[in-house]
């Protein structure tokens, strides 16, 4: 059997995964291991039984979970919770959310200082995932040769980073009392 030559095969697409897939994707790979090293290994060899344009939607649709967590408060809930969050470390404060499933998303995502029910008692003091956003990039090469970002719709995909709404902060890292107001039971936990 001779392989498929996918360079041949594959055009650019800008269609996310079905985000039902996306999130029992993501919620096996949080039952099937103990860390985020299992889980990037679990999620790949997951990703790796899809079609290529699954696994570029599923790139997708993780894009499009960070286009819509990509606020002023989310952003203080990182940043209180990372002791600081730039610009980077917010793209993978907001990977980390993703990760923990569809429920921690969608209540972090109403409400961030929910998260505080993720890490009442967790030692750890960084929450960040960046690898999370890469697992269908090597995936992707795992299965095809092939570099992801080469398949998708730039033009269409208007929900990548680049094209983040702009908003104003409406709190100041050096008025911790507002960092406070936003959220007050991650503040009381981990604000040091």
């Amino acid at each position: 059997m001779s392989k498929i030559d996918y360079s041949k095969e594959l055009k650019p697409i800008a269609l996310p995964l079905n985000e039902g897939i996306f999130w029992e994707l993501v919620e096996n790979s949080i039952q099937n291991s103990t860390n985020e090293d299992e889980q990037e290994a679990y999620l790949i060899k997951a990703l790796e039984k899809l079609t290529p344009y699954e696994i570029i939607g599923f790139r997708l649709m993780t894009d499009k979970l960070l286009y819509d967590t990509y606020t002023s408060h989310m952003w203080c809930a990182g940043y209180i919770m990372n002791g600081g969050c730039s610009d980077d470390g917010f793209e993978y404060f907001r990977n980390w959310v993703i990760s923990c499933g569809k429920e921690v998303y969608y209540k972090a995502k109403e409400n961030p200082d929910t998260l505080i029910d993720v890490i009442k008692d967790v030692d750890e003091d960084f929450f960040e995932f960046e690898s999370f956003w890469y697992v269908a990039l090597q995936a992707f090469n795992n299965v095809t040769g092939l570099e992801l970002y080469d398949y998708i719709d730039y033009e269409n995909h208007l929900t990548r980073e680049g094209k983040y709404p702009n908003f104003e902060f409406d709190w100041n890292e050096d008025k911790p009392e507002t960092l406070q107001a936003i959220c007050p039971q991650l503040y009381e936990r981990c604000w040091y």
